[in-house]
């Protein structure tokens, strides 16, 4: 099914508009536009051409004032009591999304009911799930009987009218492009003058800028600042950023306050590298594009709680506008570059917590850990979603270009320091094998959060750092050791369970034949690829080992005595 349906559409608009827009974005279609008032159709060759335009241009792309929205075509008899929800947030499990999500659309599990759907449709397509704007849409009943021309097309069916003129991102509430929010530290003494009275002030910024804004007054309490969250376009949210940068002027004014109030962003530690870029010539740039000094909080301030960094901007209002709009393109960026990867690679470690090992913030990317009531599931001691108790420390080398060494140790060892001290891992750099070595080891010993934590900082300075060209995934080597009694088990009979190895994790696994086992009688297997490859690789092995230890472990014998020592 590649016919869409075009909503939202311009009086204004014409046929010709159609084929702009789609030759501007190079999207094939199969047949002319049929226009009508308020709405089109166009045919695509297949469904990867018709998913190539919901995506990129259905409540992102404008037309003669409108903002478009573009679905799949469902005549109305091929539609079954059934919804498609995407975007929901990927850290949640579908038991409480599902739950959610009936609460919001007030509709029932077991409703199967077909008139209301549309109405299902029209709370839940557009409204906010924890900073993700759902986007839903019917699913066609395949086995339905295709509409004959004698139905009269859409006339008369109010799903395809009445409900989607209301329907959020059109009209009255523009679609929240923006799947991060902008979040800013403003001075505690200011926050009543944003509010203003009765909430008059934030009320008016918000229907100015159509954004939505949280001001967590209750957080922190007796701290010198207060964190802000604003929802919108990246447009809305820097109108929204220099109304409150505004007010905050004029109340230090009529306050005599004297101080200089900068501008706070906030923003995830995993974005701040590509933010800074290599040497700092990303943020050299930013302050020399917009005349401002800006300095970021030091690594060492973060905790597991806590992983945002505070980007302090300084200059005229004008100046730190413009910084906000640079700083928060790049965050922007960096964001949907970790997400396109997490949806491609998320699904290779089951069970994996995100939040518990501080790579994105609780609740949502972009949001900080502040706007949960209580630290990460399976963040209590020290214990992740990898298992139970208390995690054996794993030794891991992993191998980097040699001319990384440096970034990777930082000015002075401080980089090193910090991520080991965030990891909670050893991490050290061993000599250089000979002078012309092309690589160098990293010697990696931790438990398994603690080892996740640090190789997915290093796979990710080296990206930052430009080791890697700009669509060239990043690719290491890491050896581990196992007992040489263990390593038939990970090749398996033939090989069987390293290739069904390589084949769900896509890494590269080598257990190199013929090798001498060390002092400690254990052998090296090697594992090759990128990040998450090579995480669930390593934690496929551990388990293998695991299993050898308990097979290991007498089992003692049901009423018998503790076995006692043999006298020599």
């Amino acid at each position: 099914m590649n016919k869409l349906y075009i909503g939202n559409v311009s009086a204004e608009a014409s046929e010709e508009d159609f084929e702009t827009i789609f030759e501007q974005w190079k999207i094939p279609h199969s047949g002319p536009f049929l226009v009508k008032t308020g709405y089109a159709f166009v045919d695509c060759p297949d469904e990867k051409a018709a998913m190539k335009a919901i995506d990129v241009l259905s409540g992102k792309v404008e037309l003669h004032g409108k903002v478009l929205e573009v679905e799949h075509s469902v005549p109305k008899r091929q539609r079954s009591c059934k919804l498609q929800i995407r975007n929901i947030p990927p850290h949640m499990q579908w038991e409480v999304s599902a739950n959610r999500l009936l609460t919001a659309s007030r509709v029932g599990h077991h409703s199967g009911n077909l008139f209301m759907l549309p109405r299902a449709m029209e709370k839940l397509n557009g409204s906010m799930m924890e900073n993700y704007a759902l986007k839903v849409s019917y699913i066609p009943d395949e086995t339905a009987a295709p509409e004959g021309p004698s139905a009269g097309g859409r006339r008369g069916f109010n799903a395809r009218g009445t409900p989607r003129s209301g329907s959020p991102g059109l009209g009255a509430r523009p679609k929240l492009q923006s799947d991060i929010p902008l979040r800013i530290l403003v001075p505690t003494q200011f926050v009543g003058a944003i509010i203003g009275k009765e909430g008059a002030t934030i009320r008016n910024i918000t229907k100015q800028t159509h954004s939505k804004i949280d001001i967590h007054r209750k957080e922190n309490a007796g701290a010198a600042e207060k964190p802000i969250t604003i929802h919108s376009t990246p447009e809305g949210c820097s109108n929204a950023c220099t109304t409150i940068m505004e007010i905050m002027q004029k109340e230090a004014l009529d306050t005599k306050f004297t101080e200089e109030i900068p501008l706070k962003i906030l923003a995830h530690n995993n974005f701040v590298g590509r933010l800074i870029g290599k040497e700092g010539r990303n943020l050299k740039k930013i302050e020399q594009d917009t005349g401002t000094k800006i300095t970021i909080s030091p690594l060492q301030d973060l905790t597991l709680y806590n992983p945002e960094r505070t980007i302090t901007v300084k200059g005229s209002i004008e100046a730190c506008a413009r910084a906000e709009e640079e700083v928060m393109k790049k965050v922007r960026e960096s964001y949907d570059s970790d997400m396109a990867a997490m949806n491609l690679q998320s699904n290779l470690i089951p069970g994996l917590n995100l939040n518990a090992l501080g790579l994105f913030p609780s609740g949502a990317p972009g949001m900080g850990p502040s706007m949960s009531s209580g630290p990460p599931p399976g963040a209590h001691g020290g214990c992740s979603s990898f298992g139970q108790g208390h995690p054996e420390s794993e030794t891991v080398h992993l191998f980097i270009p040699a001319l990384a060494v440096g970034a990777i140790i930082g000015k002075q060892g401080q980089h090193i320091k910090q991520l080991s001290h965030f990891a909670g891992a050893s991490i050290k750099i061993a000599p250089a094998e000979g002078m012309d070595a092309k690589q160098r080891m990293v010697i990696i010993i931790g438990p398994p959060e603690a080892q996740f934590k640090a190789q997915c900082r290093i796979f990710g300075k080296l990206k930052e750092e430009n080791f890697f060209g700009p669509k060239e995934e990043v690719k290491l080597e890491a050896h581990i050791k196992v007992p040489s009694f263990a390593a038939g088990r990970v090749i398996g009979k033939g090989g069987k369970t390293v290739n069904e190895l390589q084949n769900l994790t896509c890494a590269e696994v080598v257990v190199p034949r013929d090798q001498t086992p060390d002092e400690n009688d254990q052998v090296i297997v090697k594992i090759s690829g990128h990040f998450f490859a090579c995480q669930l690789a390593q934690r496929k092995i551990q388990e293998i080992l695991a299993q050898v230890r308990r097979q290991q472990q007498p089992k003692p014998t049901s009423g018998a005595q503790p076995p006692q020592p043999r006298r020599k």
